[in-house]
């Protein structure tokens, strides 16, 4: 809560003086227009006088767009560093996390009285922590390479959907502690496609992800994958989890962007998972969206690729 306000207050304050600026500006303009006004009724030249009014009230309609995309400026630099922040401070939540949970696990292991089947379950809590480091690392990781990346930088390759995405329910399964039934997959499994295999299987191992973690237990996620028409292909990711509403739904894309919700924050989460997917849906050639009638009735996750990348001439 204590946060929010500061972000309000630091974005307010330069829009606050930007608006008094335009202000005054627009005063001086009127002002000025209505003493050259009265100038122009007395003069005898008053050709010079208009081209003065004209001129002046250029310049001031000029001074006032450049106050204006000032002040949008700095607020975008304001929302973007405040963004900044939350995300480190996601960052140190989810690094600390895990290797507090290694440490505890490695502490218990150097117990002498410690029995066999407690070994090997301090061994798979640890192999989690590790592929929850993992999973967060290689998020921030393709995140960062994304906003230097070029377009055409593909390694195009035939890929099954159905065996991909079966591969991605696993690992999240696995994540996760999911029952086989709690993923259902219904893809062709004649749907093949040229396509990034790397790219493709961190959205969709991404899109699971994100509806196991916001789905309360025993999940209900339904994957979807069919042939569309123009030679395009349709994969679609549902859960009856939490749910978004309509107005974050484009917003749940943007780097570093959580919603505002009770719910949402009580799950660990950077805001760089479907930014990701964004991304990479992007250069893959398609396009990606997010659907939901709203809190509580989940959300679905629509992915459209080509069959094959576009090739350059």
């Amino acid at each position: 809560m204590a946060r929010r306000r500061r972000i309000r207050s630091s974005i307010s304050t330069p829009i606050t003086l930007g608006a008094i600026a335009v202000l005054v500006s627009i005063a001086l303009l009127v002002g000025w227009s209505f003493l050259l006004g009265q100038k122009i009724m007395r003069s005898a030249d008053i050709a010079v006088d208009v081209w003065l009014l004209v001129l002046g009230a250029l310049s001031f309609v000029l001074i006032i767009t450049v106050l204006v995309l000032f002040v949008i400026s700095l607020a975008r630099g304001i929302i973007e560093v405040r963004k900044q922040d939350t995300f480190i401070d996601s960052v140190t939540h989810e690094l600390k996390s895990p290797l507090a949970s290694l440490q505890l696990c490695l502490e218990t292991l150097g117990r002498e009285d410690l029995e066999g089947d407690s070994r090997e379950k301090l061994r798979t809590m640890m192999l989690e922590d590790v592929d929850r480091l993992r999973a967060f690392i290689d998020d921030v990781l393709e995140a960062n390479r994304l906003s230097y990346a070029r377009a055409g930088m593909l390694n195009v390759s035939d890929v099954s959907i159905l065996e991909l995405t079966e591969d991605c329910a696993d690992v999240v399964r696995m994540r996760h502690k999911l029952a086989p039934d709690e993923v259902v997959i219904d893809v062709d499994p004649e749907l093949v496609v040229s396509t990034d295999r790397a790219a493709l299987d961190i959205v969709v191992k991404n899109l699971i992800d994100n509806a196991a973690k916001y789905s309360a237990r025993p999940a209900k996620i339904e994957v979807l994958g069919r042939r569309g028409p123009q030679g395009r292909v349709l994969l679609a990711v549902s859960d009856h989890g939490i749910g978004i509403d309509k107005k974050n739904l484009k917003r749940v894309f943007h780097r570093f962007y959580r919603v505002e919700d009770e719910e949402v924050r009580e799950r660990s989460g950077t805001g760089l998972g479907l930014f990701v997917v964004w991304a990479l849906v992007k250069q893959l050639g398609g396009k990606v969206q997010a659907e939901s009638e709203g809190r509580g009735r989940g959300a679905t996750m629509r992915v459209e690729l080509p069959m094959a990348p576009a090739v350059s001439t």
